[in-house]
């Protein structure tokens, strides 16, 4: 932290989001109280800076600007508790003392570099490749320390008194500035940094001028030695003049602490904001070093030992004990006034975890980076839309978090219905708040199972859905039927239609169902009709649940599996070997499909489709042995009659790679119909018995790949039957070749079996 002093102003250079920072700064600012604070954020957000000193505000919360005709283009000014800034605007507000954001304005800022939502600080200039990412690097490395992150930590975040820390971390940065290393990092940050500070020491003067004499200014540590700085004001006019704007907003929304971390991308973020947090709520309260070393130390390691705990693993008092020596002992030894994250890591590893690292990413999840979630006031400014969001989200009791967790819904409950349709509503606009990870099974349409996790980046989205409509039923709607309109592929039209039924939109339903029948008339390609097919089916089975009128996609239905039934075969007919395989999958979905409508005038429809595709002589091997194995298990055919149609299609006639092509089909995804029909087994047998060497060669790699995908308790007890060269095989469904279980006994290894036999059942007694 820097300090620089002149008759009216005061610099106290800071490092973002550190509790020794934010410590060191308010200790300052009640030595020494200011009649005006400046800070380093933009002077876009001046509008709802006050709403910072409302009790509901709850960090970690962020500023959002963003342009206010495109709302992409928007960025974030995260605040945690224990950041410096938050503490300073607390400060001066609680306190009635002006406060005033004083980097150069997003109005510009996003004017000269336009850039999507997400990125969490505006692009500078094309930076050239420097070895020195962080200045504070080079310190670092000087006082033994791996990286600036580590030397901050121990020089700064666990300091308790401000006294002389100011004037020392001042004159380091003003020499890293001087230095050969500091001026490649000026070169490679680039004209706005330039421009920045130009915009501070503008404000500092006009607060001058308005008759402020004892100015705080709080800004980032390399910043500091250049504000107030031997600039004069009609070169940074110049430097200012006539820059692009664009109208932007702001606004208030949550924020989550992992986003804070240098993981999520964010370029000011903090590798343990989770951590830090800990250091500024244990650190509080005024004590000596050492009784402040105990209390971070052992509050933590009862975290860790907590955390493991709730995930069922062993965290006992007496590791708790253990774990905090050893971290204390470490620090000792590395002669540090006490144990940082470096410590706290290393001997939890060590005592709790075993020396697994396994736990450790758990702990780092959920305690070092951490997954707390803001909150902000109900006065906040919004659009329409976020309005009836957050309306929405207290009607149906969901609450933004940004913990992931499991959401179980039984869409015959009012409530849990509701709650379906607002997240499908959500996820048709981009706002992925929920994402479906199972829903049940076929008689078990009524339940759905939600992973939620709330992001702040949604605050954008739904800014920039705003434009579709003020209520989520009306956003959604628009924004589907546009898309819809745009939308050529029948597949794509049938999937939209599903996940608007979901979502309970019967307007948007009506106009994607025109726009279904318009594409479904027009096109002659089966391959669409296929893909189009799935998807129908499945809101047919949606639509008890939702209580929508389906009769107009049960005629679809009917139309699209009709005109699919007459254009198969042909569409079959000549395929090779990759086409082959798309067709395959597509004819076990469209199957899944008719077996999803349980009609029965279509299901024998596509039985005799099936039966065709069976016996076309110009048909690939895969779509026939496919075919025949849907028959089966339709009980469409009888287990005899496969037996003969298996025999044909390996007879020694036809080539050993369309008869390995057959056998792919035919046993695609289980082979446990060879373990139960002894007749098919044989038949499979003879076949590859009589095949030569050159013929088993080139059909290899086929049947290779056909049984690797089988589980493996099914392959094992087929290489048992190979291995006996004896089939133990029970006819499907009780019936068959009428043959008897045989069963391999041998009777000298069994009798070897019966003195221990006799001594475990206590018939035997052997002597003392």
């Amino acid at each position: 932290m820097t300090e620089h002093s002149d008759s009216s102003c005061n610099v106290y250079g800071i490092r973002h989001h550190g509790p020794g920072s934010a410590r060191s700064l308010l200790q300052a600012l009640e030595a020494d109280p200011p009649d005006c604070l400046l800070l380093e954020g933009p002077p876009d957000a001046s509008d709802v800076l006050h709403l910072a000193g409302k009790a509901e505000m709850k960090p970690p919360v962020a500023l959002l600007v963003y342009v206010t005709a495109n709302p992409q283009q928007a960025v974030y000014y995260p605040f945690a508790e224990f950041s410096p800034e938050w503490q300073a605007i607390r400060f001066g507000l609680k306190r009635g003392i002006p406060v005033r954001f004083m980097d150069l304005p997003q109005t510009h800022r996003l004017a000269m570099y336009p850039y999507e939502a997400g990125e969490n600080s505006p692009p500078d200039d094309p930076p050239e490749p420097s070895p020195v990412n962080d200045p504070l690097d080079l310190l670092a490395a000087a006082a033994g320390f791996n990286d600036g992150e580590r030397w901050w930590e121990y020089i700064v975040e666990h300091r308790r008194e401000s006294s002389g820390i100011f004037t020392g971390i001042g004159e380091a940065m003003r020499a890293l500035r001087d230095s050969e290393a500091g001026a490649h990092f000026t070169l490679q940050r680039g004209q706005i940094d330039g421009l920045r500070e130009a915009h501070m020491r503008q404000t500092i003067r006009t607060a001058r001028s308005e008759g402020f004499s004892r100015i705080a200014v709080v800004c980032g540590a390399w910043h500091a030695p250049v504000l107030p700085g031997p600039v004069r004001c009609k070169e940074d006019a110049e430097m200012l003049k006539k820059l692009p704007k664009v109208k932007v907003s702001s606004t208030w929304i949550p924020w989550t602490l992992d986003r804070l971390s240098l993981s999520s991308g964010y370029g000011a973020g903090i590798e343990s904001p989770g951590w830090y947090g800990h250091l500024w709520k244990t650190g509080r309260t005024r004590s000596s070093l050492e009784n402040r070393s105990r209390t971070v130390t052992i509050r933590w390691m009862t975290k860790v030992a907590k955390l493991l705990r709730e995930a069922d693993l062993d965290a006992s008092t007496a590791s708790v004990i253990e774990a905090v020596r050893l971290a204390e002992a470490l620090a000792a030894l590395r002669h540090r006034p006490l144990p940082g994250l470096e410590e706290m890591t290393e001997a939890t590893q060590t005592i709790f975890c075993f020396g697994n690292p396994t736990p450790l990413k758990l702990i780092s999840k959920r305690l070092i980076i951490g997954e707390k979630l803001g909150e902000v006031p109900s006065e906040t400014p919004l659009v329409p839309l976020q309005q009836n969001l957050t309306s929405e989200q207290k009607r149906l009791k969901l609450t933004p978090a940004g913990v992931k967790d499991l959401l179980q819904l039984d869409l015959r409950k009012p409530l849990d219905l509701g709650r379906s349709c607002l997240l499908h509503r959500l996820n048709l606009l981009g706002i992925n708040w929920g994402s479906v990870s199972q829903t049940g099974n076929q008689t078990g349409t009524f339940h759905e199972h939600w992973r939620m996790n709330w992001k702040p980046e949604f605050a954008v989205r739904v800014i920039e859905m705003a434009a579709w409509g003020n209520t989520l039923v009306e956003a959604a709607g628009n924004f589907v039927q546009q898309t819809a309109r745009q939308t050529k592929l029948l597949a794509e039209l049938t999937e939209l239609l599903d996940r608007l039924l979901l979502a309970d939109l019967p307007t948007a339903v009506a106009f994607v169902l025109g726009r279904i029948q318009d594409e479904a008339a027009l096109t002659g390609d089966t391959v669409h009709l296929m893909e189009a097919l799935p998807p129908l089916a499945k809101v047919l089975r949606y639509g008890n649940v939702r209580q929508t009128d389906l009769r107009a996609v049960g005629q679809m239905v009917d139309t699209i599996l009709t005109r699919i039934c007459i254009s198969l075969p042909l569409a079959c007919a000549s395929l090779d070997n990759a086409a082959a395989g798309e067709m395959a999958a597509r004819l076990t979905k469209v199957h899944q499909a008719v077996g999803l409508l349980n009609l029965e005038e279509k299901t024998v429809e596509w039985n005799a489709v099936l039966l065709q595709l069976a016996e076309q002589s110009t048909g690939h091997g895969l779509i026939s042995g496919r075919a025949i194995r849907f028959l089966l298990d339709g009980k469409a055919l009888e287990p005899t009659d496969v037996s003969r149609r298996m025999g044909l299609a390996l007879a020694p006639a036809n080539p050993p790679a369309s008869c390995a092509a057959w056998v792919e089909g035919f046993l695609q995804g289980s082979g446990l119909l060879l373990l139960h029909d002894l007749t098919l087994w044989e038949v499979l047998d003879r076949w590859v018995c009589g095949l030569s060497e050159e013929q088993f060669i080139s059909v290899l790699p086929l049947v290779v790949r056909t049984f690797s995908k089988f589980p493996a308790p099914e392959r094992r007890n087929m290489g048992e039957l190979v291995k006996r060269g004896q089939s133990q095989a029970v006819p499907l469904g009780g019936s068959g070749s009428g043959r008897e279980q045989h069963q391999s006994f041998d009777p000298e290894r069994a009798a070897e079996m019966l003195p221990l036999l006799r001594q475990l059942l206590g018939l035997e007694i052997q002597p003392v």
